[in-house]
């Protein structure tokens, strides 16, 4: 759905913001879902079975149901579920769809966009249809980015993560430091074991850290702009010239004033 026009999301009636009954439950479907449906746990506890494979639901549990699909759901009536569902199809033949199930890493946005759908077809507001489409379209973009990131990064708090690619940042930012874990760990206001252990899962701080954009300029003010090897060290920010010899040398094979 990622290149899908907006245009060609269709909205259907059936949707809303529900908080269910203790005694709800979503009856077995004895036919399939003809269209789809975005299915959004807000909060509470329950089950959710999709084609005979149940999943135990909570905040930010989320499912797009596909056309084909059975569906059912019963909940924790001292824990009722309070969730959003939307109806949509789509005219355009779509060749990336989100995952049927996600339980979302970062709901805030999320849920800022499903509450302005909603709300948009409780009243009789002006546009509401164009609007609506665009913002199924920014639903679909984030399911699909949800469903892009690492597994890994998952398991880092969303906080943690901030900290990481801010560090991740600085880093690239001063290629010629020479960034010690105990001097980002605490950049990043954390203990050294927490943030080496985080940073290891983190693919960002590990490209910065092991980036070769600085040494290819190098490369580049070397070999043509006729500077030597003291005054390229010093334009890219690197204190210490031997410390640019070895990272160049680690990354070309050659010393500087061997390219040079």
């Amino acid at each position: 759905m990622l290149h899908a026009s907006p245009s060609s999301f269709v909205i259907l009636p059936a949707l809303a913001k529900i908080v269910c009954e203790p005694g709800w439950r979503w009856q077995k479907r004895e036919k399939p879902l003809q269209n789809y449906d975005l299915f959004y746990v807000w909060s509470g506890e329950g089950t959710v079975v999709r084609n005979g494979t149940p999943f135990q639901v909570g905040k930010g549990s989320c499912f797009l149901f596909r056309p084909g699909d059975y569906t059912y759901a019963t909940h924790n009536p001292q824990k009722p579920l309070v969730l959003t569902y939307i109806h949509f199809d789509v005219t355009e033949a779509v060749t990336e769809i989100p995952e049927p199930y996600r339980e979302l890493s970062e709901t805030v946005e999320f849920e800022h966009l499903l509450a302005r759908y909603v709300r948009l077809f409780l009243v009789k507001t002006f546009a509401a249809e164009e609007e609506g489409r665009l913002i199924l379209k920014q639903l679909m973009i984030h399911l699909l980015r949800e469903d892009q990131m690492m597994p890994v990064e998952r398991h880092v708090s969303n906080h943690l993560t901030e900290i990481i690619h801010e560090v991740a940042n600085y880093v690239s930012q001063h290629p010629g430091a020479s960034h010690r874990v105990e001097d980002l760990a605490a950049r990043a206001a954390c203990p050294r074991v927490t943030f080496l252990s985080n940073s290891r899962k983190s693919p960002v701080l590990r490209c910065s850290l092991m980036s070769s954009g600085p040494i290819e300029r190098a490369q580049h003010l070397l070999l043509y702009a006729g500077m030597n090897v003291t005054e390229v060290a010093d334009a890219l920010g690197y204190r210490d010239i031997f410390f640019f010899s070895r990272q160049f040398k680690q990354h070309t094979g050659k010393s500087p004033s061997e390219i040079r």
